[in-house]
């Protein structure tokens, strides 16, 4: 593990510490976000919250939060059902106001008593924190929209589409992943809480997030195609291309952008085209991404 890596994950696991759930049960936890909850105390009756916010409680309950904390709490947290994510509200039945507004960062914070392991664990050094963006820039707690995630979308594609949208430009190209037709989705090879890769990519790299379904690209290989091992993204353009298999450019250029020493035919006038009959340099060199076979070494076979 690098040593800046190390730093992130130490940093983080103590940030976790002072998040846990024994600690969000003392009001000290909502005083520190928000001092007006000092003087509150829990209530742990749903029921009182129901005088006044039926409709939005009604479509609550629907919710994974709202079903589990009604019927099946797991901790003492679960337990207190609205409370657990807006605090101690004695003071506000009592003088209903918004004296105990909290900032999405806040907000944020409160999801962390629960959501603070597995996938999110890298959330506090991720590039969408690091932007402002916030659990509830994405997700919808009150309302089921979606059948996983409560996002505030109907689809994952639309969200992330909303921010994304030179992204989402290169899903309209001819060539590209089928994230339109949702077979695959963002999150397939994206982690949006945060990952320790560029990218925040779900793997540690490039080639390991395109290996887990191209894993015929693998290898090992005999015959290496030193490019093609390094980095997919040398070659190919994730989100979408005009040129076919996602090519960051068209065939032959792609080639001849590293082939370009004497003693072989590799010039634009020989392969400077794809036609129905071939695709440039691959005639010849069809196993790119490496071969096996004992008279491979230049990719031939």
């Amino acid at each position: 593990m690098k040593f800046e890596t190390l730093l992130v994950t130490c940093s983080l696991l103590l940030i976790l510490c002072k998040i846990s759930s024994s600690q969000t049960l003392d009001d000290k936890f909502w005083a520190k976000l928000n001092p007006a909850f000092a003087e509150a105390e829990f209530v742990a009756d749903k029921e009182t919250c129901l005088n006044c916010h039926e409709e939005s409680t009604l479509a609550y309950e629907k919710t994974i939060h709202g079903r589990i904390f009604q019927t099946n709490p797991g901790n003492k947290l679960e337990t207190l059902n609205c409370e657990s994510c807006h605090g101690p509200r004695s003071i506000h039945i009592e003088d209903p106001d918004n004296r105990f507004a909290l900032t999405e960062e806040q907000h944020s914070i409160v999801c962390m008593q629960c959501h603070q392991e597995g996938g999110r664990l890298n959330w506090h050094s991720s590039l969408h924190q690091i932007s402002g963006v916030e659990c509830t820039s994405c997700h919808n707690v009150m309302k089921q929209k979606t059948n996983t995630a409560l996002l505030s979308k109907t689809t994952e594609l639309e969200l992330c589409s909303s921010c994304h949208t030179d992204v989402t430009a290169k899903l309209m190209r001819t060539s590209r992943h089928p994230i339109r037709e949702g077979k695959i989705d963002c999150s397939s090879c994206h982690n949006p809480h945060g990952s320790t890769s560029q990218g925040m990519l779900v793997k540690a790299n490039a080639n390991e997030t395109c290996y887990s379904c191209h894993q015929e690209k693998r290898g090992p290989f005999l015959w290496e195609h030193s490019p093609a091992r390094e980095d997919c993204l040398t070659c190919h353009e994730p989100h979408g291309s005009n040129n076919r298999g996602m090519l960051i450019t068209q065939n032959a250029s792609l080639c001849v952008s590293c082939h370009q020493y004497g003693g072989h035919v590799n010039e634009y006038r020989y392969n400077r085209v794809n036609t129905p009959y071939g695709n440039g340099c691959v005639n010849c060199h069809m196993s790119v991404h490496g071969s096996n076979h004992p008279s491979g070494a230049k990719l031939t076979r």
